[in-house]
């Protein structure tokens, strides 16, 4: 067993309601009382929020928070950590909102909200720590202890994300009756949607595969959107709450968005799983002939977020092409060590495809709950509109993947490398089309 890998003992498992399988996975066990109480606690939440912002909810609004009810229950008994988080996060964002009172301007004065609770503090917490859990989980590739690290700090970035997230929300409230909205309205939200979503889908498969060895793969590209996030809030003064366009005034903005993003954040994860496949498969090599599609791939990926820029190549995303092949170049440099350290290629392999189906899913169910908010916004439920077309692009790519893999048996070199191409695609369709077509959703331009 590598340094990296997780040894939980019995007893701990035990106490989690879960067992180990024989090839190493974490198992779910029964529901206990413990699933009984966070659900009453849910319920209670529920209630509460529907006695005091019943006001600032419409009809759609209040079935999708009492249905919210049972499927985050069902998360907690899937996933236990996921029931801590959540209660620490609304006890966070409960205390958020306490402080606020109902003056936005308190933001500046108190200490709690100024430094650690406002969204803009909580989130950019979660940009720092990102960071500095994506460098301990590759030094953790050598060091048990820094692995831990990177896996505490993960989780530090998820609590922060999620209270801000939670707190942004009650915000755009505070500004105004018609400027609170879910906060995933806009390219600032959803990038930090979707390094949470991405984030914590990796923490469950880490949990679930008992290792820790693949945290540096997944965390690149979460720092890479935190990158994008911090030069975005910056320069565009994008952290500002606005209000939502007419065409973003709907109530399926609160089901076709997160679902999007759940397609978008474990197709990235399969993609940097993919990586590290390729990194194992090729770890014993010495021929730079065969690394070379990879190397390119990486670079392919360090080099598209250069996009993003007004006039010409940016200073800033120059260094950031730099630093990324400096990076994919380090990994190949030293794959040989990294190699050792990453679990078997059977684990690298079903956690893509477990990674790839769920995205598959919910990026479908986004797709027609997509249509049925065209239909109700524009009147068609699909007009071959850009990001229309690119969003059946993606969807077409991943279902040849499955397809190609349920009855084909892919496998192996050939699926990594698909789905590392498939995070090319998926990146054109989220940012690139927004920058370089226009369309019915010009609104998310930069």
């Amino acid at each position: 067993m590598s340094d990296s890998t997780i040894s939980t003992p019995s007893h701990d498992l035990w106490q989690e309601g879960i067992s180990e399988s024989g090839d190493g996975r974490i198992q779910r066990g029964r529901p206990d009382w413990t699933d009984a109480v966070f659900l009453v606690l849910l319920a209670v939440g529920a209630g509460y929020a529907l006695s005091r912002f019943a006001g600032s909810m419409d009809y759609y609004e209040k079935i999708i928070l009492c249905g919210a009810v049972p499927v985050l229950t069902w998360m907690g008994w899937l996933w236990r950590p996921l029931r801590r988080l959540m209660i620490a996060a609304a006890l966070a964002s409960g205390l958020a909102i306490m402080l606020y009172g109902n003056d936005l301007g308190r933001a500046e004065q108190v200490f709690f909200l100024k430094y650690l609770l406002s969204s803009q503090s909580a989130i950019l917490w979660m940009s720092a720590l990102f960071v500095l859990a994506t460098a301990c989980y590759w030094i953790g590739l050598f060091s048990p202890t820094a692995a831990w690290l990177g896996s505490a700090l993960t989780w530090g970035a998820v609590f922060a994300g999620v209270t801000g997230m939670l707190v942004r929300w009650r915000e755009g409230h505070l500004m105004g009756p018609d400027l609170g909205h879910i906060p995933v309205s806009n390219l600032y939200e959803v990038f930090v949607l979707f390094s949470l979503i991405t984030a914590m889908f990796y923490l469950y498969y880490e949990r679930r595969y008992n290792t820790r060895a693949l945290g540096g793969f997944v965390l690149l590209v979460i720092s890479s959107a935190v990158m994008f996030l911090l030069w975005y809030a910056f320069t565009r003064d994008a952290a500002q709450i606005q209000p939502l366009v007419p065409a973003l005034k709907s109530w399926w903005m609160k089901l076709h968005v997160p679902a999007n993003f759940i397609g978008y954040g474990t197709f990235s994860l399969a993609a940097m799983v993919g990586f590290a496949y390729l990194v194992k498969e090729h770890g014993q090599t010495t021929s730079w002939l065969k690394l070379a599609p990879l190397f390119v791939l990486g670079v392919l990926l360090c080099a598209e977020p250069m996009v993003f820029r007004t006039q010409g190549l940016s200073a800033a995303w120059m260094e950031y092409f730099g630093l990324g092949a400096v990076i994919v170049s380090g990994i190949l440099l030293g794959r040989r060590r990294i190699a050792a350290a990453l679990p078997p290629l059977e684990v690298l392999d079903d956690i893509m495809y477990r990674a790839i189906t769920i995205g598959f899913a919910f990026f479908t169910v986004a797709t027609v709950l997509g249509a049925l908010w065209a239909a109700d916004a524009w009147g068609a439920y699909w007009q071959w509109d850009p990001k229309e077309t690119w969003a059946l692009i993606v969807w077409l790519n991943y279902a040849a993947w499955l397809h190609m893999r349920l009855i084909k048996g892919l496998r192996g070199v050939m699926a990594a490398y698909w789905a590392l191409v498939g995070l090319l695609i998926t990146g054109f369709a989220f940012l690139g089309v927004n920058m370089f077509l226009s369309g019915l959703h010009s609104y998310g331009q930069l």
